[in-house]
């Protein structure tokens, strides 16, 4: 499946340093949604992750997933994207953390690591891109 249509005005709210809302569906058929950082490659969402977090091991039972970013210069606009985890690849030397610390916070690398903390990096594909 090709990616959807993304309009100017997503772009620029997924090109933002907004924060997204990851809505994930656990095993107990439960939604779990919080905010997280994110990165768009102009084809995909991507998310870091403990393996250790419950998001990660919602998506690894069932990949379909939301995300919602809210423009974070008028909170009325937004893009939500449909879509599921396609892929998970590590992150072992934590660079793509590292990235979206330098992104959303200026600092080179992300300063809350914990020892033993495995990282990979969520892999969204969307099926639908909506907002306004």
């Amino acid at each position: 499946m090709s990616t959807p249509k993304v309009s100017e005005a997503a772009s620029r709210i997924l090109n933002s340093k907004g924060f997204a809302h990851l809505a994930t569906i656990g095993t107990d058929d439960l939604l779990h949604s919080s905010p997280v950082w994110f990165d768009w490659d102009g084809k995909e969402i991507l998310i870091s992750q403990t393996t250790t977090r419950q998001k990660y091991k919602n998506v690894v039972e069932n990949p379909v997933v939301a995300v919602s970013v809210l423009d974070p210069e008028n909170p009325y606009n937004y893009v939500e994207i449909r879509g599921r985890v396609t892929s998970v690849t590590e992150d072992p030397d934590f660079s793509f953390i590292d990235r979206m610390a330098k992104k959303y916070i200026g600092e080179d690398h992300y300063p809350w690591h914990q020892p033993g903390d495995e990282r990979v990096i969520l892999h969204i594909t969307p099926d639908r891109i909506l907002g306004r």
